[in-house]
């Protein structure tokens, strides 16, 4: 990151506008007026779709620029290795931590009828659905495919595919005058995305006081115990410690980092979309944070698609709970099996909601689990995946910090070379 922090972050009066729409939300919420909580919920509709809009844009506009405008230099290369590299660490990190917990807690296990009970809240023909469906899913069999159903992962494809074309054919004046055509369209991405960016505190009162709601009505509420504790506290350790001491160890402070990436983490919560909060992501990062630009839209982009830290997580602890559940003996190559199992998968699967359960439910049908369990987890996934998907983001927020460190530090040591 630049050295220059001055303006840096939320100032003190966008930090009150923020938390106090937050609390306005969170009480407004209660007060359970239905025409009030009716016109929470279609404003946080109105901006949860914006957000979905300019999204898919950003992530094809970003990726394929960054890379045009890059092409084959050390830096694209550079900036590529590290994310991947951090994102993998992290993700590690994340699973390794769900594990602990977990034998260290030791959910038991739940009475046969309980999860025969869950099996009729599976969602329909998702038990049915494998594994490599997910995979060929990813892979698109016509250029509109992936902008119209928004799939993250076939976006990235199709948008690496062509930065990487017009990086190898930019000499050409016909893919010249393209390429300024695409960076005017991402001018006007970005300054539609500074607006959104603006009203949001609106936004926020709408999204809290719908969970406030929620939770006043009963909806979210209840536990599985012992495997609700393992997975919510891997998320808040990972969330709280383990990635502040990764920014520790690249010699960046994590609360100035958190303060700056305040706005894209509240998002993700609300919005449990890590691909829809990607428009504020790049923002903060860009504006708040002052990661160089070439970083925030490579990084990002990649970041929301792959860095999965929370999936990861709910991936392996829930699948040893259900394996568990089933029958199966979870000897060590058992458990490191699902650890590698978890981290790859995680890193397949798409920034959208609800995304890493329904990973999970194609995984455990695949082996014949009795997925039942996630029937019964269904009704309280809802808060499970406002905090992983606030996790995602924030670990998001923190490659992007240490990938733009590290590029930085290369340079003043290329520099005094």
């Amino acid at each position: 990151m630049k050295d220059n922090t001055k303006n840096a972050g939320l100032n003190g009066r966008q930090f009150m506008l923020w938390m106090a729409a937050l609390a306005a939300g969170g009480i407004l919420g209660t007060l359970g007026i239905p025409w009030l909580n009716d016109f929470f919920n279609f404003t946080a509709s109105v901006y949860t779709r914006l957000f979905q809009f300019v999204a898919v844009p950003t992530i094809a506009l970003a990726v394929t620029t960054t890379l045009a405008l890059l092409g084959a230099r050390k830096n694209t290369g550079r900036i590529f290795l590290h994310t991947i590299v951090y994102t993998l660490l992290t993700t590690a990190a994340a699973a390794l931590v769900g594990l602990l917990l977990f034998k260290m807690i030791a959910p038991g296990n739940l009475p046969a009828d309980v999860i025969q009970q869950g099996s009729a809240n599976v969602p329909e023909n998702l038990g049915r659905i494998s594994y490599y469906s997910h995979i060929l899913s990813v892979i698109p069999n016509n250029i509109l495919a992936p902008f119209s159903s928004g799939n993250v992962l076939s976006i990235l494809l199709v948008s690496v595919a062509a930065g990487l074309v017009l990086a190898m054919k930019k000499e050409s004046e016909n893919i010249q005058i393209l390429l300024k055509g695409i960076l005017g369209m991402q001018e006007v991405l970005f300054a539609l995305i500074r607006g959104l960016v603006w009203t949001l505190p609106l936004g926020i009162v709408a999204f809290a006081a719908q969970l406030s709601a929620q939770v006043s009505a009963g909806f979210i509420l209840g536990s599985l115990g012992k495997y609700v504790a393992v997975v919510l506290g891997g998320n808040l350790i990972q969330f709280f410690i383990v990635l502040p001491l990764f920014l520790l160890i690249r010699g960046i402070h994590p609360l100035k980092v958190f303060r700056c990436m305040l706005p894209a983490v509240l998002m993700a919560l609300f919005t449990k979309s890590s691909a829809a909060t990607l428009p504020v992501t790049v923002e903060s990062a860009e504006n708040n944070l002052k990661a160089r630009k070439e970083v925030a839209r490579f990084v990002l982009p990649i970041c929301c698609t792959i860095n999965m830290n929370g999936c990861a997580a709910f991936i392996l602890v829930t699948s040893l709970f259900v394996m568990q559940n089933g029958g199966w003996t979870l000897t060590v190559p058992t458990l490191m099996l699902w650890f590698f199992i978890s981290i790859i998968s995680a890193i397949g699967n798409a920034g959208v909601p609800m995304g890493c359960y329904f990973l999970t439910l194609s995984l455990m049908s695949g082996i014949q689990a009795p997925i039942g369990i996630l029937g019964i987890i269904l009704p309280i996934y809802t808060i499970i995946d406002m905090i992983e998907t606030a996790e995602n983001v924030w670990s998001d927020s923190c490659v992007c910090a240490m990938v733009d460190k590290t590029l930085s530090a290369a340079e003043t040591s290329a520099a005094k070379a």
